[in-house]
């Protein structure tokens, strides 16, 4: 029972009635409002809208217990999805039964609402939506859209016999029997219908997998194999269905001027070797008309046509029937239709009345028509054809009937050239070898070469139409059981008429009047209508309907199919045939399919066309089997078709046949119908728009991938298959905008698309609160990688702070065997700043965590002037300074480097650095040698590294080293710990000052001693004052760099001239005076004063051997083993890179990536 409260007005001076006496307010008011839209809509204000006026009863809320449809009194929903919720965002849900469900009921519908909906949802046909909407315009007059109610007998199998019988039955079977003789033609209607049979035993368990709206084949196949297969098939399909509306266009024009009015040619041939390019301009001309005419019916009304189909369809009946009634009825009495034939060759009866050389006429032997055609003249006397002086004319039947033994005579194929006379072997012929102009007497001659695989072609196209059923899915009553029982009993009864009329054509006609295609030998009739009854007449005005309406049907889905496809937004350039006229007729598409349509009227060859449609028939056919077999194997759980029938084999069998049919109708013409198909499917792949529709080519991508996933061992792969699989740490502003685009540039190039790419980022937060940020980042980066041409994926993590994100990231990152084993990260050039004193620290311990993680890293300093993708780098070196071995990564980069067009003109050179113990030459040698059984291009260089003694300019970039990193260290001190640590900085630097100078006090005079303590003082004070400074800047986040702040950085020039003086003097000399001068170096620690001279001159060596290099490889040293001297880290990299532009640190993962064996 529903529970519902509805409004009831109360009268004045009536309150609510206590817990005793009765209420007259709670009794049952006989026309209750309402809360909401119905009060407003018979004119009451609702409930917060009412009056302040005392004399205006004041409703309540009554508790009614009305039944319910459903039970929950939730409006009926818009969509039978449960997403769409967008008008339900102002329902209420009042009552307590659901209380528990309260949130979800806000975003989701209740169950019954959805049942509701789903009881009457209507399936429109396609273009219904679009008359019902132009019907909104006529207000009440708007008649209501009737619920589909036809059956499987008129929605499935009338249509689909009407669209598989037609042209080729009339027009072409006697011809493919006397050719290719019976058991070669049972082959090819076996084979052919074996192939529609498949093809609609998939179709139909794709068909009653769900509900297919209208568009039929277009829809099953896309929304089965995705929108490029979709759409690649979907456009194959409408090509053939515009062919199609030319071969049966060039039937009509066919039948018309050759069985029905021959007179109204417009082009007539003097000569018979002019006849063929008379027949073919003539059919130009007439079948451009028709199409024009056609094209008019279908713009001005479709309904007309459809109300026709039911005559065109009892034509093709009729016209069966009188082949069958005319074949039984060869039984007792065989028609009389006589072929002349001249020795045993076939002749064309149209100019001759009787099958006589002479004859009497008043005892006077006078010459007939028949002499005259191979004579140059009518008398006996004159000059004749030499084959038709030596041999006979005589005359035999057409059509001996069914009792005749003439069905072991057309057993057999009966192939020929272009030009082959048309003659029966039994008959006796006196030898004369044959002439070139032989065909060119009135013969029946082959007006085409005939092979097996050329009839196999010309007759295909009389078995498609199955989908006739299908594409009508919208206007049956229970498509789900319909369309499979009508397909496939109309199937049936098409192969049986096919089967019987092979073996009775075979069993009734002589094999020259099968062979000839236009029927000359009986005075032009059809060969097909010789046997019918009771009239020939009955045949071919049957067959001229029966292509009319053929032709205008194939006019009237072709625009629709392709109207469906340009309204799917995946072909771009095919968006504007998805508009139409005001009802929705596809007018643009009806210009399009007309021109099309053309195109084959202009190849004027029925025989020529029907090849063609065959092809884009077999290649929609074949998908529809390859969908089919494919959700088959998958077992997607949505693959839950009600017809059971089905089998992955017999798919397969299917595509196998169709893919084979392809080949043997005409190789190249599959060639070119597979070219065009692929060319559309890579269009849509690139430009098409995305669609997810839930189709089988995702399933399996998803199951290859888990495939290749468990197959790949989680063990490291062999040194032969290592590639950089990058995991790239990508920073993002506080918009979420990439910080470093050209990172990703940098992956490109380095990876050519090729292998995995993971960009990973971090955002501090909780994940509840940074959800909506991180998925913006995740759009910004992904459209980065979209611009940089990056393929690969996004991860964007929420983590409480940056250094355990980027650690859950390089943990996490990947799946399976499908690991990152290199990281790439851009420098942070920031370090120094005090707005961002961790950058620094994350930077260490990401070193860190990736050599603990066996990852490779690279370090790109300056990554914003990296070339882009679109740069195109001219002369120019890759330079690598090898000075550990580890691995192997910077021999191989610089190589995958090259293989993108960006550095492709750059060329490789190695330096290695020699020891003073170390033989430079055979150094070179080796590294030659080594190179040359890598397989790599590159100039070898040994550079000598002598041991000077350290510098004094190593010295002072030593102390102001270890200074800023006790500055460093004190910006994350109180104050008062802050003021301790510079005062013991104060102290020390004093007592080694007393130290260093113990006599100096006593040797000066006092007056000196006064000014040098003075000037020490005012030295300390000047630290004291700038390291506050820093401080103080470090605590109020002043980034900004004022006038009065102190850079404990040397300038560039200062470098320069200290260099140089150092090379000038004596080093010896040089330290112990600058000993004398500042006597806190002895303070320094020796570690770090070593490690800074070996940055100091392999940064002296690098810049003078690679400063204009495109690009700089370098080793890069590991962070010390003690946390204590991170800062010091910082400042030896700095060091070494000083003065080079394109930097790329590597540091290898621990195993060799680069080997010398095949």
């Amino acid at each position: 029972m529903g529970e519902r409260f509805v409004v009831v007005p109360v009268e004045k001076g009536v309150g609510v009635a206590g817990a005793g006496q009765p209420s007259d307010a709670l009794r049952a008011d006989p026309a209750p409002v309402s809360v909401g839209s119905e009060a407003k809509e018979a004119g009451e204000p609702s409930v917060s809208e009412q009056p302040e006026d005392p004399n205006v009863p004041v409703p309540i809320l009554k508790y009614n217990r009305e039944p319910n449809k459903y039970g929950d009194g939730v409006p009926k929903e818009n969509s039978p999805f449960i997403n769409n919720t967008d008008n339900d965002k102002g329902n209420n849900y009042d009552g307590t039964n659901m209380a528990l469900f309260e949130e979800e009921i806000e975003i989701n519908p209740m169950v019954s609402s959805l049942l509701n909906k789903l009881a009457n949802y209507t399936n429109l046909t396609q273009g219904a939506q679009e008359h019902e909407e132009a019907d909104n315009d006529e207000g009440p007059k708007k008649k209501e859209v009737k619920s589909p109610q036809m059956g499987t007998f008129m929605g499935v199998y009338l249509p689909c016999l009407q669209n598989i019988l037609g042209v080729i039955l009339f027009l072409r079977l006697t011809w493919i029997v006397g050719t290719a003789g019976i058991l070669e033609s049972l082959a090819i209607v076996l084979l052919c219908c074996s192939c529609t049979m498949l093809t609609a035993i998939s179709m139909s368990a794709i068909a009653t997998n769900g509900v297919v709206p209208a568009g039929g084949s277009y829809y099953m196949i896309s929304r089965s194999l995705g929108p490029e297969f979709g759409g690649a098939v979907g456009l194959c399909f409408y090509l053939g269905t515009t062919f199609a509306g030319s071969m049966y266009i060039l039937g009509t024009i066919e039948i018309l001027l050759t069985y029905i009015v021959p007179k109204a040619a417009i082009f007539v041939a003097e000569k018979k070797e002019d006849e063929v390019n008379a027949l073919l301009n003539n059919m130009r001309v007439y079948g451009t008309c028709c199409l024009a005419l056609m094209s008019v019916v279908v713009f001005v009304g479709v309904k007309y046509v459809n109300k026709l189909a039911l005559v065109f369809l009892a034509c093709v009946v009729l016209s069966i029937l009188a082949i069958y009634a005319g074949v039984i009825k060869t039984i007792f009495e065989p028609p009389d239709f006589p072929v002349c034939m001249l020795g045993n060759r076939t002749l064309q009866n149209n100019n001759f009345d009787s099958c006589l050389k002479t004859k009497v006429i008043d005892n006077l032997t006078v010459t007939t028509k028949l002499w005259r055609l191979f004579c140059d003249g009518p008398e006996l006397n004159a000059t004749c054809n030499e084959y038709f002086v030596l041999n006979n004319v005589t005359e035999m039947q057409g059509i001996p009937g069914l009792t005749s033994k003439v069905i072991s005579e057309n057993m057999w194929s009966e192939y020929g050239p272009l030009g082959k006379l048309v003659d029966d072997k039994k008959l006796e012929s006196v030898g004369v070898r044959a002439s070139a102009q032989d065909k060119y007497l009135p013969y029946v001659v082959n007006d085409i070469t005939t092979f097996f695989t050329l009839l196999v072609g010309i007759y295909f196209p009389s078995v498609t139409g199955i989908m006739a059923g299908s594409n009508r899915s919208g206007d049956l009553r229970d498509a789900q059981k319909s369309i499979p029982i009508g397909t496939i009993l109309a199937i049936a009864t098409t192969s049986f008429i096919y089967v019987t009329c092979v073996i009775l054509f075979g069993a009734s006609i002589e094999g020259v009047l099968l062979r000839d295609k236009f029927g000359d030998a009986v005075k032009g009739n059809l060969v097909i209508g010789t046997l019918s009854w009771p009239s020939p007449w009955v045949i071919v005005i049957g067959s001229f309907f029966s292509c009319c309406g053929a032709g205008l049907q194939s006019l009237t889905g072709a625009p629709r199919l392709l109207q469906a496809i340009a309204r799917d937004g995946i072909v771009p350039f095919l968006q504007v045939f998805g508009h139409g006229k005001a009802n929705g007729e596809p007018t643009w598409a009806l210009l399009l399919t007309a021109g099309i349509c053309e195109i084959g009227i202009l190849i004027a060859s029925l025989d020529a066309v029907a090849p063609i449609l065959s092809m884009f028939f077999l290649m929609c056919y074949l998908f529809v089997n390859l969908a089919c077999a494919l959700q088959t194997l998958l077992r997607t759980p949505n693959w839950r078709p009600r017809f059971k029938y089905y089998h992955w084999a017999l798919s397969f069998l299917g595509m196998s046949l169709c893919l084979a049919l392809m080949f043997i109708c005409s190789w190249y013409y599959a060639i070119v119908a597979m070219a065009i198909a692929t060319c559309i499917y890579k269009y849509i792949e690139y430009r098409g728009a995305e669609k997810e529709w839930g189709d089988g080519i995702r399933g399996l991508s998803l199951n290859a991938a888990r495939y290749a996933l468990i197959r790949l061992e989680e063990a490291p792969p062999h040194t032969k298959n290592w590639r950089p699989q990058v995991l790239v740490l990508l920073n993002v502003d506080s918009d979420q905008g990439v910080k470093h685009p050209r990172l990703l540039s940098l992956t490109t190039q380095l990876k050519a698309g090729k292998g995995l790419t993971i960009v990973g980022n971090v955002l501090e937060g909780t994940y509840l609160t940074k959800d909506t940020e991180a998925r913006k980042a995740e759009q910004n980066i992904k459209s980065a990688m979209s611009e940089e041409r990056t393929k690969g994926f996004c991860h964007v993590v929420v983590s409480s702070n940056l250094r355990d994100g980027v650690s859950h990231l390089i943990q996490s990152a990947g799946l399976g065997g499908m690991k990152h084993n290199t990281i790439l990260m851009a420098w942070p050039g920031t370090w120094r700043q005090a707005n961002d004193p961790q950058s620094w620290k994350n930077f260490i311990e990401t070193v860190r965590e990736s050599t603990a993680a066996h990852h490779a890293l690279l370090v790109a300093k300056n990554v914003d002037s990296f070339p882009t993708n679109l740069e195109r780098l001219g002369e120019g070196t890759i330079d690598v300074w090898w000075v550990v071995h580890d691995g192997g990564m910077l021999m191989l980069l610089p190589f995958l480097l090259r293989q993108h067009k960006v550095w492709r003109k750059c060329k490789m050179r190695i330096f290695t650095v020699a020891q003073m113990d170390d033989n430079s030459i055979q150094m070179k040698k080796d590294l030659q040698m080594f190179l040359y059984h890598l397989r790599l291009n590159a100039e070898v260089e040994v550079v000598e590294m002598h041991d000077n003694d350290i510098s004094a300019f190593t010295y002072e970039k030593t102390l102001v080293m270890e200074q800023r990193s006790q500055m460093l260290r004190q910006m994350q001190l109180s104050r008062t710990e802050r003021e301790r640590e510079i005062q013991s900085i104060t102290d020390e630097s004093r007592n080694s000052i007393r130290r260093k100078n113990p006599g100096a006090a006593s040797s000066t005079t006092r007056s000196r001693s006064t000014s040098a303590a003075e000037d020490t003082q005012e030295d300390e004070a000047q630290l004291i004052h700038d390291r506050n400074t820093a401080s103080h800047a470090a605590i109020n986040d002043k980034a900004e760099a004022g006038p009065d702040r102190v850079h404990m950085t040397w300038t560039k020039d200062k470098l320069f001239a200290e260099r140089n003086r150092n090379r000038e003097c004596n080093a010896n000399v040089a330290v112990r005076d600058l000993f004398n001068m500042k006597p806190e170096w002895e303070s320094l620690n020796q570690s770090n004063v070593r490690r800074m001279h070996t940055a100091v001159k392999l940064n002296e060596i690098v810049v003078n051997k690679s400063q204009g290099a495109q690009l700089v490889l370098l080793n890069m040293p590991g962070p010390p083993r003690n946390r204590g001297g991170d800062e010091n880290y910082m400042e030896f990299l700095e060091v070494l890179l000083e003065g080079l532009n394109r930097v790329l640190l590597v540091r290898g993962g621990g195993r060799e990536v680069i080997t010398i064996y095949s």
